[in-house]
């Protein structure tokens, strides 16, 4: 198992700020798919190559905890892990930390797999068996998270 989440380094930028000088909360949820992307192609699991398999992870559900504002040209770190998994869906946890390493947003998104065709399609058995290495209950250590 994995002693840390897959960490994802950004720089926020001004088209994500609002006129106030802080992330809309709704750009919060780009830089979670982000992440994901990043993390699926660090696994050489693609979103593409899952595409090309027929494969798709639509959000259920989505509920994110916003602590702080993250705001223009802030460097974060959004940290990535599997909280819960089954070949039919699949639940990442986040924390997203500003520059200092301060809490900014918490969250998790669901997902269900899929084909392209938005049926509900089992994971092949490899896939769950590398996500199976990043599951953690809590990723979040000293938080409420």
């Amino acid at each position: 198992m994995p002693s840390a989440p897959f960490v994802h380094h950004r720089r926020i930028t001004y088209s994500e700020c609002t006129i106030g000088n802080h992330v809309y909360y709704s750009r919060y949820l780009d830089l979670l798919e982000e992440a994901r992307g990043e993390f699926f192609r660090s696994i050489d699991w693609s979103l593409l190559k899952l595409q090309a398999a027929g494969i798709a992870f639509p959000v259920r559900e989505c509920r994110l905890r916003y602590e702080a504002p993250a705001r223009y040209d802030d460097r974060v770190a959004i940290e990535l892990w599997v909280t819960e998994l089954d070949r039919l869906w699949l639940k990442f946890g986040f924390a997203i930390r500003g520059p200092g390493g301060e809490l900014l947003v918490t969250g998790q998104t669901d997902h269900i797999c899929a084909a392209t065709d938005e049926k509900p399609k089992r994971m092949p058995k490899e896939l769950v068996a590398t996500l199976a290495n990043f599951v953690r209950l809590n990723a979040l250590h000293g938080t409420h998270g």
